[in-house]
């Protein structure tokens, strides 16, 4: 008994200490905003950035490091002057003319909190801020970068969709830079960099353009979720890497030519694609680069041509610098960037998920509320499941039915193996049971099931969705806490807790410990007690997520419940079979 003990309390304290991790760190990243750098990452990053990439190619680029930043807050850097304002009916923002950078992005259909004060969602900030952000275009001349800190002329004073704007520069040999920009109505900037040589000599040009980034503001890299360096190179997704991984690295440089690359939170997308997004395009370095101190950069380098005195390139970049909209996503895809929905983590299940998606955003269309739109999905699909789930029922029951001659059989070649394994197959083909098709239904719907999790967990449609009540936000957790009475006992706690249980988390519980005692009894001790507790465990592990996940779950259990109960009703065999299993489960546990 006492090792029977022992081992409960291993397991237990094992799947809560287990479930706790993933649940809260790995399915739900926005649990921590700041992805932490280990104190070895943080060393390789400073020793080594520019390090060989796992490839084998050095993930330094032609670009090189930059100095350390001026500190400077926000509302100082976007009051300076020198800037281009950026309105369209999805950004706002500016261009800095010193340097050519775009670092000053906010998402208009999108507030930072739930709040309805709440600002616009910041995705660029400029260099020496908190929370730095940009993408910035620019030259190598004669293979040498020229300054971030040079001064652009522009021609118009605001971007817009109708109003390109051009920023132009002339060096001491005669050379014009210039940078077109131009922009649509979501979330594409098109850079259109060119030169005009006026000099008495040649020059060696490759414009560039890179994407600068702090991690200390990204979602947690996970499972479901995938946040860090993203891209697509010879036509294939490159996603291997969470920012702590490409620091102990120093950088990489995937193999291939790039489609499209930058970087990814688990609802935003900065990307660089250059020319039609198709990878024919000369390029001499795309990769990604640590630079020490949680600051990340991917760079787009281009081939060097000679220009002559007198001749003229131009080069095509477009920049996505936006919201993880699949819809707009897909566009773009269609238009010729080369696999640009793989930006949202689909995994392998994208062909069950994305109709997944689609009949959500139509449900909620209808009724007007993510939360009842989650509710009717969930029943719509267990309802297209019911007959995979039926045939289950009905294997388990004609299983159950040969069991007393499988007995039989059993004692009487107990002595020999295979003639008894011989006479039991002839047993299911005598009686029609075939004993594989009550496993099979399970297996079919694990990758529905799995699809429709990862789509809230994706589905940016649910961020900041109201459901009812108290409720405002599906996609953050229950943020009622039973345990101190709703805010009545003069105590709070984090709303990332596992103590934290809301009223979601309760009926979670209650409802997975009904669908437990629906099930046949275990005839081990051990694992009647550890059932009997799963539920409660199970209540605190989930506390944390999401509150639209929960509210699938609890929905979930709830038609589980009335499945079960109507298949026992439509097979009483099985009924009787499991209610006769845990007489004999409880005789044994009191004995």
């Amino acid at each position: 008994m006492d090792n029977r003990n022992l081992l409960l309390a291993v397991v237990l304290s094992g799947l809560l200490i287990l479930g706790w991790d993933l649940g809260l760190r790995y399915f739900y990243p926005e649990a921590s905003m700041s992805a932490q750098t280990s104190p070895k990452a943080a060393t390789a990053a400073a020793k080594g950035a520019g390090a060989p990439g796992a490839n084998g190619t050095s993930a330094a680029s032609g670009l090189g490091a930059e100095p350390a930043a001026r500190k400077v807050d926000l509302k100082t850097a976007l009051a300076s002057g020198n800037r281009v304002a950026i309105d369209t009916p999805r950004l706002e923002g500016s261009i800095n003319l010193v340097g050519a950078r775009i670092d000053d992005i906010e998402l208009k259909d999108y507030r930072e909190t739930v709040k309805k004060d709440s600002g616009p969602v910041r995705l660029f900030a400029p260099e020496g801020t908190a929370v730095p952000y940009f993408a910035e275009f620019g030259f190598i001349a004669n293979g040498a970068r020229q300054p971030s800190n040079l001064v652009w002329q522009a021609d118009g004073a605001k971007l817009t969709p109708t109003t390109p704007v051009t920023l132009t520069r002339t060096d001491a040999s005669g050379i014009t830079y210039r940078i077109r920009f131009a922009v649509d109505a979501d979330y594409m900037i098109t850079a259109t960099q060119s030169v005009s040589n006026a000099g008495q000599a040649g020059a060696i040009i490759q414009p560039f353009a890179l994407i600068k980034r702090t991690s200390a503001n990204a979602t947690i890299d996970q499972y479901a979720s995938h946040s860090g360096p993203v891209g697509v190179f010879a036509d294939t997704l490159w996603d291997p890497h969470s920012y702590d991984e490409l620091a102990e690295l120093g950088g990489e440089s995937p193999k291939g030519a790039p489609d499209w690359l930058g970087f990814t939170d688990q609802y935003w997308l900065s990307a660089l694609v250059p020319g039609d997004g198709k990878g024919n395009v000369k390029v001499e370095d795309a990769g990604f680069r640590s630079l020490g101190g949680k600051l990340f950069r991917t760079d787009l380098l281009y081939g060097a041509t000679t220009v002559p005195a007198g001749g003229s390139l131009t080069q095509d970049t477009r920049l996505y610098a936006g919201a993880k909209d699949s819809q707009i996503l897909d566009l773009y895809e269609e238009s010729g960037i080369t696999n640009f929905g793989l930006a949202i983590s689909w995994g392998w299940f994208a062909l069950a998920e994305k109709p997944i998606l689609w009949l959500l955003r139509t449900l909620n269309s209808v009724v007007g509320n993510f939360g009842l739109a989650i509710i009717l999905l969930t029943v719509i699909i267990r309802g297209l499941m019911f007959p995979i789930a039926q045939k289950g029922f009905a294997s388990m029951a004609a299983m159950r039915a040969v069991q007393p001659k499988m007995k039989e059989i059993q004692e009487r070649f107990a002595d020999d193996k295979q003639r008894q394994q011989q006479e039991i197959m002839k047993l299911y083909k005598d009686e029609g049971v075939n004993p594989l098709s009550g496993c099979l239904p399970m297996l079919i719907q694990i990758p529905v099931f799995f699809a429709l999790y990862k789509v809230l967990v994706l589905a940016i449609e649910m961020r900041h969705e109201p459901f009812i009540l108290w409720i405002k936000d599906l996609s953050s957790p229950d943020p009622a806490h039973i345990l101190n009475l709703f805010g009545l006992l003069p105590f709070a706690l984090p709303e990332y807790s596992f103590l934290a249980i809301g009223p979601l988390a309760v009926l979670l519980g209650i409802t997975m410990w009904l669908t437990f005692k629906l099930n046949p009894a275990a005839t081990d001790p051990v694992q009647q007690q550890m059932f009997a507790i799963m539920p409660w465990i199970m209540m605190f592990v989930m506390a944390p997520f999401a509150a639209g996940l929960l509210l699938y779950w609890v929905t979930s259990n709830i038609l589980t419940l009335a499945q079960q109960s109507y298949l026992y009703s439509k097979h009483p065999q099985l009924k009787a079979a499991n209610a006769e299993a845990a007489a004999k489960a409880a005789k044994a546990a009191k004995g």
